[in-house]
């Protein structure tokens, strides 16, 4: 598994990940019915802490910059 994700695809990752977990926890908001769907950050966040996004591995695409990175 080789990281196919570059800098500012990882930046986005982490602060949209982060964003939708941060939508998700109601502190200081009332409860709202669909909260849980900012769980689905953990994705975006936990992809961007690994490097790869096997999306773009099926796909065979990176962003990395780096030509023969997708394996």
């Amino acid at each position: 598994m080789k990281t196919n994700i570059g800098v500012i695809d990882r930046t986005l990752r982490i602060v949209i990940g982060l964003l939708l977990i941060a939508w998700a926890i109601p502190i200081g908001f009332p409860p709202m019915d669909y909260n849980w769907i900012g769980w689905v950050g953990i994705i975006p966040l936990g992809t961007a802490i690994i490097g790869f996004c096997p999306l773009y591995g099926l796909l065979n695409m990176t962003t990395n910059g780096r030509p023969g990175a997708h394996a």
